[in-house]
């Protein structure tokens, strides 16, 4: 986390933490990758089978202490995740609280492993489970908290709207997409490949911001139309250029992450990052990230209206035939019919 910030990042979300870090026991290897078929060296996408940290609980904390006490001007925020157990989650954000930590993202959404003790993508997924824990969560904190969503659901605005309607400062999402990376056709074994074994991952990398911007599209949409945009929401999904970072921008994010690029390019991804952002800005003249946060939004409609937009500019195109010889110039339709042969 040091090193993040050290290379300029201006925040850090913490590997999600809990309580009793050793009831979490990784595998290894735990990652499988998919490279473009046209050049192997590029990756495309990236599945885990990772889970929560495995660090002591006690570890992390002093960890999250010193972190603040030597970089307080940069935003720490406590990915946290527990059992159905409001005590607890009660515990959990007090512990981290003490600590300094500025933000608290509640991973709702990691889709495997944990949800077979009903956590991450299983509190996500209930609506009704995901309401109460989300109270219990907005009564004990004193800083503003983000549900990390997850995409493994059909309406993602849904358990959105019921985490904002609880009290909820913000909205992060997409946390990954369920996956199985493919099966080596040697050994007939799926990947990655564990004592001859696999289970479902978390899929990320390039390959899934398409996904991801849908998704931010219709919360964003949702926090503009329901509250007024008065609620936060951090974009993530196969973040790895500036460009990237200002397509979830653009779609309403006030803020971005980015996880696995790092995985794969290093730290001093950020620079880059940076200076496409500000290139672009410079490029449209725009003078801070407000100016166009959620631009692109508007733009957004359904397909019947895009028909009927299709058909009205067909029949406009019709109306501006032009004139087709000196003849059919008239005195009084002089500038109409001037107008009727301009291309733009």
């Amino acid at each position: 986390m040091k090193k993040a910030f050290d290379e300029g990042w201006g925040g850090v979300i913490a590997k999600t933490v809990t309580l009793d870090s050793s009831k979490v026991i990784n595998v290894t290897p735990r990652y499988a990758r998919m490279k473009s078929s046209s050049n192997q060296k590029e990756v495309i996408g990236w599945e885990n089978i990772e889970l929560v940290s495995d660090r002591p609980f006690e570890k992390m904390m002093q960890e999250f202490k010193r972190l603040k006490d030597e970089y307080p001007d940069r935003v720490l925020i406590a990915s946290i995740m527990e059992e159905y157990n409001k005590d607890a989650w009660e515990e959990l954000i007090g512990r981290c609280e003490e600590c300094g930590v500025d933000i608290f993202e509640l991973n709702f959404s990691c889709p495997h492993g944990m949800p077979e003790r009903r956590m991450g993508a299983a509190m996500g997924q209930d609506c009704e489970l995901l309401e109460e824990v989300c109270g219990w969560v907005n009564d004990a904190a004193n800083i503003p908290v983000w549900a990390k969503m997850t995409p493994n659901i059909t309406d993602i605005t849904s358990p959105g709207k019921v985490a904002l309607d609880a009290g909820l400062e913000g909205l992060a999402a997409i946390n990954t997409i369920q996956s199985v990376m493919g099966v080596n056709l040697d050994t007939l074994r799926p990947e990655p490949c564990v004592e001859g074994y696999s289970t479902p991952g978390g899929y990320s990398s390039k390959a899934v911001k398409p996904i991801a911007l849908a998704k931010v599209m219709s919360l964003a949409t949702m926090i503009k139309e329901k509250y007024d945009g008065g609620k936060s929401l951090s974009g993530i999904g196969g973040v790895e250029t500036g460009m990237d970072a200002t397509e979830f921008m653009l779609l309403g994010c006030d803020t971005v992450q980015v996880c696995t690029g790092v995985m794969i390019h290093g730290y001093p991804l950020v620079q880059n990052l940076c200076a496409e952002v500000q290139e672009f800005m410079t490029q449209h003249n725009f003078e801070s990230i407000d100016d166009f946060r959620g631009a692109s939004l508007p733009y957004f409609t359904s397909h019947t209206k895009l028909v009927q937009l299709q058909k009205e500019a067909q029949e406009r195109k019709k109306k501006k035939v032009g004139l087709k010889s000196d003849e059919e110039w008239t005195g009084d339709g002089f500038t109409k019919e001037t107008e009727s042969m301009v291309s733009n």
